[in-house]
């Protein structure tokens, strides 16, 4: 992370993600770069572009890039409130929240929009989205 003088002082600051958390090597939670953004922001008193999720422009842009339509498009991810309902927010059709990773008890109604589908794992959601292909 930049020397703070720096980015308070950069034409645009930016970030990559807003997270809270990721699950570090030992299987427990930490702290992500999204409280670090959050005190820079603060003290500096200037808003961070989020580059990363859960902007609509990274989902589009990724969209964009395989020319797949939102409406075609569906997102998995074991976070919640980036992978999921980012998703959701830029416009993707459908979103599966993954019980692995970050994922925690409570997070499928912890943010909205909430899932399409929650499964236990990327194999099962691997198996939503083709069973969701037919309906």
């Amino acid at each position: 992370m930049p020397h703070f003088a720096s980015w308070s002082q950069a034409r645009n600051s930016s970030g990559l993600a807003p997270n809270r958390t990721f699950q570090d090597v030992d299987g427990k939670l930490s702290l992500d770069a999204g409280a670090f953004i959050a005190a820079l922001e603060f003290a500096s008193q200037r808003r961070a572009t989020i580059l990363g999720k859960p902007s609509p422009e990274f989902f589009l842009s990724a969209l964009a890039s395989m020319n797949c339509p939102k409406a075609k498009a569906v997102m998995v991810g074991d976070d919640a409130e980036t992978d999921v309902a980012g998703a959701l927010q830029a416009g993707l059709s459908k979103a599966v929240l993954v019980r692995t990773g970050k994922y925690r008890r409570g997070d499928d109604t912890r943010f909205k929009p909430s899932p399409t589908a929650t499964v236990d794992d990327i194999s099962a959601a691997a198996d939503w989205i083709l069973a969701a292909r037919n309906i």
